[in-house]
């Protein structure tokens, strides 16, 4: 048994981690001493061109082998430039103000002509997008450390930073021992109190009002103005996520949220942004049956950091190719331990949509008219027991009447 738990451990961690590689450099100035230090985890996960209207997204990681070529250091400004592969690259650019340093940009370069990453890519370009991350106001001889994720976004890109630890601009020629810890670090490693008597302390005071079922939205994308829909979706959302000791809830909006993304052969992505919630699902196609592969979710609550989920793992709301999933009872998903989502009214259709319409559905469980077979099972197997259990005790009853009269 041990080694069998250990066999599914070893194996689960396995599947886990595959997308999961520290990179670490180091930068030398012009002295040859440590001027930039870097020692973090990066995904990307890129939506490419595969056809005529047709996409694919690839998933990859920043690997271990990287080149710094590139890379430079000034008095108050400093580049981190990584290459990797055919033509890939990352670069971050510091600057330096007083006291503090801060990221003011991050350039992910990729070329779509590497078919080691970009299967049956149809374009050989190189193609660079630039995001701005709230990494601010590190202080100088100090490092930057963020063991949450930290999610960007921007058109067919989504880079996913966790496990960070940078300094740029080293003094002395040694890394400091002394960090910055970015604020979704302090959020969820903050205790409360243990001297704490007073009344407005107690949580159970105020509970946290419960939230009118979430609107259903429609939702369909298209490959241009003139098409019809090639990938459909309706349903009510609810996000729950935990907030150091709290568990928050949020409905997403339809009316004020943001449609976007792509249809592949094997893979579409649905991509809804409001100004709380930025959640992208991505389907996966086997040329016979189709499921929700992975979520990636952000939300910004009112108060306290941003919450980042990412589960790449996933295989729930299965159906054949040229059909639909359909769910009506209230469904839910957890992403990761922090955070859950909650659907009602649930139909999609990620591929094989025809005429701007939904194919016929199949149904979850809860749907189904076999739901109500399950209390009856379970009615069922509990009258069995009992009447078991009745009958044993009156054949080992009956046996002890019988012992006695022979004596």
């Amino acid at each position: 048994m041990f080694w069998c738990a250990f066999v599914i451990l070893f194996l689960a961690l396995g599947n886990e981690l595959h997308l999961s590689h520290s990179t670490e450099v180091s930068v030398n100035n012009t002295e040859n001493k440590l001027c930039l230090y870097a020692n973090l985890m990066v995904n990307f996960s890129v939506t490419y061109e595969v056809g005529v209207n047709k996409s694919e997204t690839v998933l990859f990681v920043l690997p271990e082998n990287v080149t710094t070529e590139g890379s430079t250091c000034n008095n108050t400004t400093s580049t981190l430039k990584l290459g990797f592969g055919d033509g890939h690259s990352w670069v971050v650019e510091f600057t330096k103000d007083n006291k503090t340093y801060q990221v003011d940009s991050i350039v992910f370069t990729y070329n779509l002509n590497d078919s080691s990453i970009f299967t049956n890519s149809t374009s050989n370009e190189t193609r660079s997008v630039t995001a701005k991350p709230s990494i601010t106001n590190v202080v100088v001889d100090t490092y930057y450390s963020c063991k949450s994720e930290n999610v960007q976004r921007v058109e067919s890109v989504t880079q996913t930073l966790y496990d960070v630890t940078l300094q740029a601009f080293v003094t002395n020629g040694s890394k400091s021992d002394t960090d910055t810890v970015c604020a979704a670090d302090l959020t969820s490693t903050t205790v409360a109190p243990t001297t704490t008597v007073t009344t407005t302390a107690a949580p159970t005071s105020t509970p946290t009002p419960t939230l009118p079922t979430p609107t259903t939205g429609n939702y369909s994308i298209a490959p241009d103005f003139n098409s019809t829909a090639c990938l459909m979706a309706t349903f009510g959302l609810r996000i729950g996520f935990k907030q150091g000791d709290k568990v928050e809830t949020i409905n997403l909006v339809p009316s004020a949220t943001n449609v976007s993304g792509a249809c592949g052969v094997n893979s579409s992505n649905l991509i809804l942004t409001s100004d709380t919630i930025t959640i992208m699902f991505t389907f996966s196609n086997d040329s016979k049956k189709f499921h929700l592969h992975a979520l990636n979710v952000t939300v910004k609550p009112a108060t306290g950091a941003d919450v980042f989920a990412d589960n790449t793992n996933m295989s729930i709301w299965a159906a054949a190719v040229g059909s639909s999933y359909m769910c009506n009872k209230e469904q839910t998903l957890t992403v990761t331990q922090t955070l859950t989502l909650y659907t009602f009214k649930l139909r999609v259709q990620p591929f094989g949509v025809e005429k701007g319409e939904f194919a016929t559905a199949v149904e979850c469980f809860m749907d189904s008219d076999l739901s109500f077979l399950v209390p009856i099972a379970v009615g069922v197997a509990l009258c069995f027991l009992i009447v078991l259990v009745l009958f044993s005790y009156l054949i080992g009853r009956r046996k002890s009447r019988t012992g006695y009269q022979s004596v």
